[in-house]
Protein backbone atom coordinates (compact mmCIF):
# COMPACT_ATOMS: atom_id res chain seq x y z
CA UNK A 1 0.00 0.00 0.00
CA UNK A 2 3.09 2.50 0.72
CA UNK A 3 4.28 1.39 -2.33
CA UNK A 4 1.38 2.43 -4.30
CA UNK A 5 0.55 5.41 -2.51
CA UNK A 6 4.33 6.91 -3.42
CA UNK A 7 3.60 5.43 -6.98
CA UNK A 8 0.21 7.57 -6.92
CA UNK A 9 1.79 11.15 -5.55
CA UNK A 10 5.13 10.62 -7.55
CA UNK A 11 3.00 10.55 -10.67
CA UNK A 12 1.04 13.16 -9.69
CA UNK A 13 3.95 15.24 -9.40
CA UNK A 14 5.22 14.89 -12.92
CA UNK A 15 1.74 15.54 -14.44
CA UNK A 16 2.20 18.52 -13.59
CA UNK A 17 5.63 19.59 -14.53
CA UNK A 18 5.60 22.05 -17.50
CA UNK A 19 6.29 18.87 -20.33
CA UNK A 20 3.34 16.93 -19.02
CA UNK A 21 0.85 20.06 -18.79
CA UNK A 22 1.82 20.48 -22.30
CA UNK A 23 1.20 16.69 -23.53
CA UNK A 24 -1.98 17.30 -21.54
CA UNK A 25 -3.05 19.90 -23.58
CA UNK A 26 -3.20 18.10 -27.28
CA UNK A 27 -5.65 15.01 -26.20
CA UNK A 28 -7.97 17.63 -24.78
CA UNK A 29 -8.29 19.86 -27.49
CA UNK A 30 -8.50 17.10 -30.45
CA UNK A 31 -10.70 14.70 -28.52
CA UNK A 32 -12.70 17.83 -27.37
CA UNK A 33 -13.11 19.24 -31.24
CA UNK A 34 -14.10 15.24 -32.54
CA UNK A 35 -16.79 15.03 -30.22
CA UNK A 36 -18.64 17.76 -30.15
CA UNK A 37 -18.80 18.95 -33.50
CA UNK A 38 -19.80 14.68 -33.20
CA UNK A 39 -22.70 15.19 -30.89
CA UNK A 40 -24.06 18.43 -31.95
CA UNK A 41 -24.58 17.03 -35.68
CA UNK A 42 -25.94 13.99 -34.92
CA UNK A 43 -28.38 14.79 -32.77
CA UNK A 44 -29.28 17.72 -35.00
CA UNK A 45 -29.85 14.92 -37.51
CA UNK A 46 -31.98 12.71 -34.85
CA UNK A 47 -34.55 15.69 -34.35
CA UNK A 48 -34.74 16.67 -38.18
CA UNK A 49 -35.72 13.03 -38.77
CA UNK A 50 -38.62 13.62 -35.99
CA UNK A 51 -39.36 16.38 -37.43
CA UNK A 52 -39.78 15.52 -40.76
CA UNK A 53 -42.95 14.61 -42.91
CA UNK A 54 -43.09 12.07 -46.27
CA UNK A 55 -45.24 13.04 -48.93
CA UNK A 56 -46.44 10.35 -51.17
CA UNK A 57 -48.44 10.66 -54.63
CA UNK A 58 -49.90 7.63 -56.62
CA UNK A 59 -51.75 7.61 -59.95
CA UNK A 60 -53.62 4.57 -61.24
CA UNK A 61 -55.32 4.25 -64.44
CA UNK A 62 -57.50 1.73 -65.59
CA UNK A 63 -59.62 0.67 -68.44
CA UNK A 64 -63.75 0.89 -68.36
CA UNK A 65 -65.95 -0.41 -71.44
CA UNK A 66 -62.58 1.76 -73.42
CA UNK A 67 -62.78 4.59 -71.74
CA UNK A 68 -59.08 5.04 -69.70
CA UNK A 69 -60.26 6.63 -66.03
CA UNK A 70 -57.00 8.29 -64.23
CA UNK A 71 -57.18 8.48 -60.40
CA UNK A 72 -54.18 9.48 -58.34
CA UNK A 73 -53.74 9.72 -54.32
CA UNK A 74 -52.16 12.34 -52.57
CA UNK A 75 -51.10 12.42 -48.88
CA UNK A 76 -48.66 13.70 -46.18
CA UNK A 77 -47.31 11.13 -43.76
CA UNK A 78 -45.30 12.58 -40.46
CA UNK A 79 -43.23 9.09 -39.99
CA UNK A 80 -45.24 6.91 -37.51
CA UNK A 81 -48.33 7.52 -35.79
CA UNK A 82 -45.63 6.69 -32.59
CA UNK A 83 -43.35 9.60 -33.39
CA UNK A 84 -46.53 11.59 -34.32
CA UNK A 85 -47.87 11.56 -31.05
CA UNK A 86 -44.32 12.76 -29.34
CA UNK A 87 -44.51 15.78 -31.63
CA UNK A 88 -47.92 16.76 -31.33
CA UNK A 89 -47.94 18.81 -28.49
CA UNK A 90 -45.11 20.54 -26.04
CA UNK A 91 -44.85 18.30 -23.24
CA UNK A 92 -43.83 15.31 -25.34
CA UNK A 93 -41.96 17.16 -28.12
CA UNK A 94 -39.72 17.99 -24.91
CA UNK A 95 -39.52 14.81 -23.88
CA UNK A 96 -38.31 13.26 -27.46
CA UNK A 97 -35.84 16.18 -27.51
CA UNK A 98 -34.66 15.44 -23.64
CA UNK A 99 -34.31 11.75 -24.37
CA UNK A 100 -32.31 12.28 -27.74
CA UNK A 101 -29.75 14.60 -26.02
CA UNK A 102 -29.74 12.63 -22.53
CA UNK A 103 -28.60 9.29 -24.37
CA UNK A 104 -26.29 10.73 -27.04
CA UNK A 105 -24.99 12.63 -24.38
CA UNK A 106 -24.28 9.15 -22.70
CA UNK A 107 -23.16 7.66 -25.85
CA UNK A 108 -20.57 10.46 -25.94
CA UNK A 109 -19.75 9.72 -22.41
CA UNK A 110 -18.44 6.41 -24.24
CA UNK A 111 -17.37 7.23 -27.07
CA UNK A 112 -15.35 9.81 -25.67
CA UNK A 113 -13.16 6.81 -23.89
CA UNK A 114 -12.82 5.54 -26.67
CA UNK A 115 -11.72 8.01 -28.76
CA UNK A 116 -8.92 9.77 -25.69
CA UNK A 117 -7.69 5.80 -25.80
CA UNK A 118 -6.88 6.36 -29.56
CA UNK A 119 -5.64 9.93 -29.31
CA UNK A 120 -2.95 8.90 -26.09
CA UNK A 121 -1.62 6.17 -28.06
CA UNK A 122 0.14 8.18 -30.83
CA UNK A 123 1.80 10.16 -27.00
CA UNK A 124 2.33 7.62 -25.04
CA UNK A 125 5.99 7.16 -26.34
CA UNK A 126 7.09 10.58 -25.44
CA UNK A 127 5.48 10.70 -22.18
CA UNK A 128 7.13 7.92 -21.33
CA UNK A 129 10.87 8.97 -22.64
CA UNK A 130 10.17 12.07 -20.06
CA UNK A 131 9.42 9.48 -17.37
CA UNK A 132 12.42 7.53 -18.12
CA UNK A 133 14.38 10.80 -18.15
CA UNK A 134 13.51 12.00 -15.15
CA UNK A 135 13.37 8.84 -12.95
CA UNK A 136 14.52 5.60 -14.70
CA UNK A 137 17.73 6.44 -16.61
CA UNK A 138 19.45 3.24 -15.30
CA UNK A 139 16.43 1.26 -17.29
CA UNK A 140 16.75 0.89 -20.97
CA UNK A 141 13.37 0.67 -22.66
CA UNK A 142 13.63 -1.66 -25.12
CA UNK A 143 10.26 -2.19 -26.15
CA UNK A 144 8.55 -4.68 -28.68
CA UNK A 145 5.75 -3.09 -30.16
CA UNK A 146 5.61 -1.74 -34.19
CA UNK A 147 2.58 0.75 -35.30
CA UNK A 148 1.35 -2.44 -38.30
CA UNK A 149 1.15 -4.45 -34.89
CA UNK A 150 -0.20 -1.97 -32.47
CA UNK A 151 -3.32 -0.70 -35.73
CA UNK A 152 -3.98 -5.16 -35.61
CA UNK A 153 -4.84 -5.32 -32.30
CA UNK A 154 -6.60 -1.92 -31.74
CA UNK A 155 -8.53 -3.28 -34.41
CA UNK A 156 -8.77 -6.93 -32.77
CA UNK A 157 -9.94 -5.17 -29.53
CA UNK A 158 -12.10 -3.32 -30.89
CA UNK A 159 -14.54 -6.18 -32.69
CA UNK A 160 -14.18 -8.03 -29.68
CA UNK A 161 -15.27 -4.93 -27.77
CA UNK A 162 -18.14 -4.83 -30.56
CA UNK A 163 -19.21 -8.77 -30.20
CA UNK A 164 -19.28 -8.12 -26.52
CA UNK A 165 -21.89 -5.62 -26.72
CA UNK A 166 -23.98 -7.81 -28.68
CA UNK A 167 -23.60 -11.05 -26.54
CA UNK A 168 -24.70 -8.82 -23.54
CA UNK A 169 -27.60 -7.33 -24.81
CA UNK A 170 -29.72 -9.65 -22.69
CA UNK A 171 -28.33 -8.30 -19.82
CA UNK A 172 -29.21 -4.82 -20.67
CA UNK A 173 -32.47 -5.06 -19.12
CA UNK A 174 -31.76 -6.34 -16.08
CA UNK A 175 -31.29 -3.70 -13.40
CA UNK A 176 -28.10 -3.22 -11.92
CA UNK A 177 -26.82 -6.07 -13.50
CA UNK A 178 -27.10 -3.99 -16.86
CA UNK A 179 -24.92 -1.42 -15.52
CA UNK A 180 -21.84 -3.87 -15.67
CA UNK A 181 -23.26 -5.24 -19.12
CA UNK A 182 -22.84 -2.33 -20.81
CA UNK A 183 -19.16 -0.93 -19.40
CA UNK A 184 -17.50 -4.65 -19.33
CA UNK A 185 -17.19 -4.16 -23.18
CA UNK A 186 -15.39 -0.58 -23.07
CA UNK A 187 -13.44 -2.01 -19.78
CA UNK A 188 -12.02 -4.47 -21.94
CA UNK A 189 -11.02 -2.41 -24.84
CA UNK A 190 -9.70 0.61 -22.44
CA UNK A 191 -7.49 -1.80 -20.03
CA UNK A 192 -5.87 -4.10 -23.46
CA UNK A 193 -5.13 -0.77 -25.20
CA UNK A 194 -3.35 1.20 -22.56
CA UNK A 195 -1.78 -1.66 -21.04
CA UNK A 196 -0.23 -2.66 -24.19
CA UNK A 197 0.73 1.12 -25.30
CA UNK A 198 2.92 1.36 -21.66
CA UNK A 199 4.29 -2.24 -21.50
CA UNK A 200 5.14 -2.05 -25.39
CA UNK A 201 6.97 0.52 -25.08
CA UNK A 202 9.02 -0.35 -22.09
CA UNK A 203 10.10 -3.80 -21.96
CA UNK A 204 10.33 -6.84 -23.56
CA UNK A 205 7.71 -9.54 -24.94
CA UNK A 206 8.87 -11.66 -22.46
CA UNK A 207 8.92 -9.35 -19.06
CA UNK A 208 5.53 -7.91 -20.77
CA UNK A 209 4.21 -11.51 -20.43
CA UNK A 210 5.85 -11.69 -16.96
CA UNK A 211 4.44 -8.85 -14.91
CA UNK A 212 1.28 -9.91 -16.33
CA UNK A 213 1.16 -13.15 -15.10
CA UNK A 214 3.02 -11.96 -11.69
CA UNK A 215 1.01 -8.74 -11.19
CA UNK A 216 -1.83 -9.60 -13.71
CA UNK A 217 -4.95 -9.18 -11.05
CA UNK A 218 -2.85 -5.52 -9.61
CA UNK A 219 -2.76 -4.26 -12.93
CA UNK A 220 -6.57 -4.48 -13.69
CA UNK A 221 -7.59 -3.42 -10.58
CA UNK A 222 -5.74 0.13 -11.22
CA UNK A 223 -7.39 0.20 -14.70
CA UNK A 224 -10.56 -0.70 -13.35
CA UNK A 225 -10.10 2.24 -10.69
CA UNK A 226 -8.99 4.43 -14.13
CA UNK A 227 -11.91 3.33 -16.02
CA UNK A 228 -14.37 4.07 -13.47
CA UNK A 229 -12.41 7.88 -13.43
CA UNK A 230 -13.43 7.82 -17.44
CA UNK A 231 -16.89 7.77 -16.20
CA UNK A 232 -16.62 10.97 -14.82
CA UNK A 233 -17.78 13.57 -17.64
CA UNK A 234 -15.12 15.40 -19.33
CA UNK A 235 -12.32 13.52 -16.66
CA UNK A 236 -11.24 11.93 -19.66
CA UNK A 237 -10.28 14.31 -21.76
CA UNK A 238 -7.21 15.62 -18.72
CA UNK A 239 -6.39 12.42 -17.71
CA UNK A 240 -5.17 10.11 -19.86
CA UNK A 241 -1.95 11.31 -19.88
CA UNK A 242 -2.16 10.64 -16.24
CA UNK A 243 -2.99 7.44 -16.64
CA UNK A 244 0.25 6.66 -18.45
CA UNK A 245 2.53 8.20 -16.25
CA UNK A 246 0.85 6.24 -13.25
CA UNK A 247 0.86 2.77 -15.26
CA UNK A 248 4.49 3.46 -16.52
CA UNK A 249 5.69 4.13 -13.06
CA UNK A 250 4.36 0.87 -12.42
CA UNK A 251 6.14 -1.03 -15.18
CA UNK A 252 9.25 0.69 -14.96
CA UNK A 253 9.40 -0.08 -11.02
CA UNK A 254 8.96 -3.68 -12.20
CA UNK A 255 11.19 -4.08 -14.65
CA UNK A 256 13.85 -2.99 -12.93
CA UNK A 257 13.59 -5.25 -10.35
CA UNK A 258 13.61 -8.25 -12.57
CA UNK A 259 16.57 -7.11 -14.37
CA UNK A 260 18.43 -6.56 -11.08
CA UNK A 261 17.45 -10.22 -10.06
CA UNK A 262 18.67 -11.25 -13.33
CA UNK A 263 22.43 -10.09 -12.80
CA UNK A 264 22.58 -11.38 -9.90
Amino acid sequence: MDNETGILTLSIKDLFTSKMIKYSILPFVLSMLILYILFFVLAGIGLDQLDSTMHVESTQTTVQNGVPHTDSFTATLENTAVIKFLMSSAITSWIATFLVYTIGSILMLYFSIFVALIVIGFMTHMILKELHKRHYQDIAMIGHSNLLEGIFLAIKWAVIMIILFVVCIPLYFIPVLNIIAFNFPLYYFFHKMIIYDVSSNICTKEEAIKIKIFHGGTLRLKTLILYLVSLIPFVIFFATVFYVIYLGHSYFLEVRKMRLAQQR
